[in-house]
């Protein structure tokens, strides 16, 4: 089975979740939430990957999420 890394990065000025991987060309996507997100990588991930010829039952995603937050 092949893992492909998704990272989650949120964009505090557009209020959104963004999803990027290095491992899968083409692969940048967000939404209002990380959830939803997630579940729109998904998706993509299975169609990009098909596009390059990789079957699906070898696709496991590793989501990676990473939020900072000016406290003072």
């Amino acid at each position: 089975m092949n893992e492909y890394t998704v990272f989650l990065s949120w964009d505090d000025e557009a209020q959104v979740w963004i999803a990027e991987s290095d491992d899968i060309p083409g692969l940048v996507l967000e939404a209002k939430t990380a959830d939803a997100l997630i579940e729109e990588a998904k998706l993509a991930a299975l169609e990009l990957l098909e596009l390059m010829d990789i079957p699906p039952h070898s696709l496991k995603l590793c989501f990676k999420a990473e939020r900072f937050a000016v406290v003072a």
